[in-house]
């Protein structure tokens, strides 16, 4: 009676024992001297053992009650626990206390405290439940805890269904197949269900073995007591699309259609995208067509397909028919056809998205604003990029780093730097990626100082960890400067081995200041970590050309044909009225070739008349000058100026994408034309967007 009354009543215990006359209840004499002791740092609890109330239940053996007492009063888990210190020092075993505990434990997550009170148990001899047990190995799982999950399930006398799956499920999440792929034969063949074959076949998936997961249906297809569900049907259809067999995809279809899931939209949805990948997009149409149920996901899902098949134009006659079905698009619709503009640079395309996001009336606090600000500034729009960033009533974080980036890669640094201020102000926290374009417009500008001051806050100020990105970016910086010191300094001291963007950008900054020892240290570098990028073959000949080292030019170009190394040709395009035309040096199988020629030499008759001269460093050939100055003028860059010259109307801005870096002689040149023009001239090479007009870059000739 005493205990139920305390439960009640935890605060008044000590005067309940005093005045009860009940001959169970403990005097304080009979409460051992350690619990009577106050202060101490033996457990996070020792202090609150010197209250008569849970010492006297104690020392009666009464454990359950003490830690109900002790949570009600305190509210800690840890101190709960830490009365299993005192079952220990007063060496009662109290099998009742567990779980009590155990449930405590897994009610407030408390993953730590679980792990002692399961080793205490152990040792005591009790074992939980099944039910207990299976909660404890999905807690531990989730939390990485695997060795403890494992610990509990090897322990059980007795497993459920529920049991195996959650171990096995827990391995594959984290990677370890091949753990999870044991238990999973281990595995009692009565109890596997449709969760135990997806979880397996899933983690092949998520962890690169697709083939592996493909195996394993088919062993579920022999195995007579197996019964695939669409989980375990979706997966090998996602196995299927990455291995691009399209035969088994189509063997899958026919169970679909055969069996018991025909009607289900998630099974549908897999199958057009299996024959999408599988580069069958009329077949994942048709699949689209006949699905059950088209709903704004399938939609979405449809016309992103197109977009990924380069189809671009029959995705958004897709779009039309969704907006005129009276399906309305979500935000993922409009981001997912947003950011596939941003990666082939269509502008025109986004356009009308964005027309068609402004009279459904979108919502601007949604992320496809952030896609819409992100398209934009990929494309070298970065005023429409700024005014949809204003038009925003409160910004979030992915609209500040697209806008912060975009500005950095068009050439504006300045304002980049300006908007990070402007976002810290704001009380919104940056990230890594917030903090690789802030350290890129730094490097655009050549503010090394500043640069240097941002990434040292980024762990001092703002507690991040510097990134491989971090590192990369700051060692452009410093080397672009020609400050190589400070960056070898930065390279010795990082925690992480350099990357190949690392090492990349040193060996670019050696190019530009002529620095041949750190050259072959880069390059030697990034031989080893991708010895089949021409790129760092053709910068380093150039580095050793640019300095009359022929010899070893001639040794790189050796060294690529052992390799069979090829370098890329560099390649420009421009885009009129929806159509690419794309250029090689001296190329002239343009239907429109003479037209082109014929500008150019016009164009190069003016430019010389104003100063200008060819600078044939950029023919990294040992010919005569007067075919270096010829190889010049029919760069790729040149030609695709000139034909968007003469092929669009004055004052429309001309805007060329380029593969490779701009040369140094055809960024010279081209601010020459867009002054004897007047036009505007956009040109986007591997690394950044160069705005030309009235005869300055806004590169500020540092790129």
């Amino acid at each position: 009676m005493i205990g139920r009354r305390f439960l009640r009543d935890g605060e008044h215990l000590v005067r309940v024992f005093s005045s009860s006359t009940t001959t169970s209840s403990p005097k304080p004499g009979r409460i051992p001297t350690f619990l009577r002791e106050s202060g101490g740092s033996n457990g996070p609890s020792s202090w609150l053992l010197v209250q008569e109330p849970v010492a006297s239940l104690c020392a009666d053996g009464r454990f359950q009650d003490a830690v109900e007492v002790l949570f009600r009063r305190r509210g800690s888990v840890g101190d709960a626990v830490g009365l299993l210190d005192v079952v220990d020092r007063l060496h009662q075993a109290s099998p009742q206390v567990y779980p009590y505990l155990f449930q405590l434990c897994l009610r407030h997550g408390a993953v730590d405290d679980a792990g002692r009170v399961f080793r205490h148990a152990i040792g005591s001899g009790f074992q939980p439940d099944v039910l207990v047990s299976n909660r404890l190995i999905a807690m531990f799982s989730k939390s990485g805890r695997h060795v403890d999950a494992r610990s509990v399930f090897d322990r059980m006398s007795e497993r459920d269904a529920c049991s195996w799956n959650t171990m096995i499920s827990g391995y594959a999440k984290r990677g370890g197949m091949a753990e999870s792929r044991q238990l999973f034969d281990l595995m009692p063949r009565g109890m596997r269900d449709g969760f135990s074959w997806s979880s397996v076949m899933s983690g092949y998936i998520r962890h690169g073995q697709p083939a592996e997961a493909l195996r394993l249906y088919r062993e579920m297809q022999m195995d007579g007591r197996s019964v695939g569900n669409k989980f375990t049907v979706s997966s090998a259809l996602v196995a299927s699309a990455a291995v691009l067999n399209l035969r088994f995809g189509k063997e899958i279809h026919g169970h679909v259609i055969r069996g018991e899931l025909a009607s289900d939209a998630v099974l549908w949805s897999a199958l057009s995208d299996m024959y999408a990948k599988c580069g069958a997009i009329a077949e994942a149409r048709h699949i689209f067509e006949c699905s059950p149920n088209r709903d704004v996901v399938s939609w979405s899902a449809m016309i992103g397909r197109y977009f990924d098949a380069g189809r671009s134009d029959e995705g958004m006659r897709l779009f039309s028919d969704m907006l005129r079905s009276g399906v309305r698009p979500n935000e993922f619709t409009f981001a997912g056809i947003l950011n596939v503009c941003s990666e082939r640079t269509m502008e025109a395309l986004g356009k009308q998205v964005h027309g068609h996001m402004a009279r459904i009336d979108w919502d601007p606090f949604s992320f496809a604003a952030g896609a819409l600000i992100d398209m934009y500034s990929k494309c070298g729009n970065i005023s429409s990029a700024s005014k949809v960033f204003e038009s925003m009533p409160q910004p979030d974080l992915v609209s500040w780093t697209s806008l912060i980036s975009g500005l950095a890669q068009n050439g504006y640094p300045m304002e980049a730097l300006r908007y990070f201020d402007s976002l810290l102000s704001s009380g919104t926290k940056p990230d890594h990626i917030t903090f690789v374009g802030v350290l890129s417009a730094c490097t655009h500008a050549g503010l090394v100082d500043k640069g240097l001051e941002i990434f040292w806050s980024i762990e001092k100020d703002h507690a991040l960890a510097h990134t491989s990105d971090h590192y990369a970016c700051v060692v452009d910086l410093l080397s672009r400067a020609g400050r190589f010191a400070e960056a070898e300094e930065i390279i010795r001291r990082m925690p992480m081995k350099p990357d190949k963007f690392l090492w990349a950008s040193l060996l670019g900054g050696c190019r530009i200041h002529g620095n041949i020892r750190l050259a072959r240290q880069a390059a030697e570098a990034l031989f080893r970590l991708e010895p089949e990028n021409a790129a760092t073959y053709v910068t380093l000949a150039n580095i050793y050309a640019t300095a009359g080292l022929w010899d070893e030019v001639a040794w790189t170009r050796r060294l690529m044909e052992a390799k069979g190394v090829v370098k890329k040709p560099g390649s420009s395009w421009i885009e009129i009225e929806r159509k690419a035309h794309r250029f090689l040096v001296g190329d002239d199988s343009h239907p429109r070739i003479n037209e082109i020629h014929a500008q150019l030499e016009k164009l190069s008759a003016k430019m010389k008349e104003e100063g200008y001269i060819p600078d044939t460093q950029f023919v990294l050939h040992d010919v005569e000058e007067e075919q270096k100055e010829q190889n010049l003028t029919y760069h790729s860059e040149k030609l695709a100026v000139a034909f968007g010259i003469i092929a669009t109307p004055p004052p429309a801005a001309i805007k060329v994408f380029k593969n490779l870096r701009i040369c140094g002689d055809c960024h010279t040149a081209i601010k020459f034309i867009s002054r004897i023009s007047q036009r505007e001239i956009i040109v986007r090479d591997s690394s950044r967007f160069h705005h030309f007009k009235d005869g300055s870059c806004t590169c500020g000739d540092y790129w």
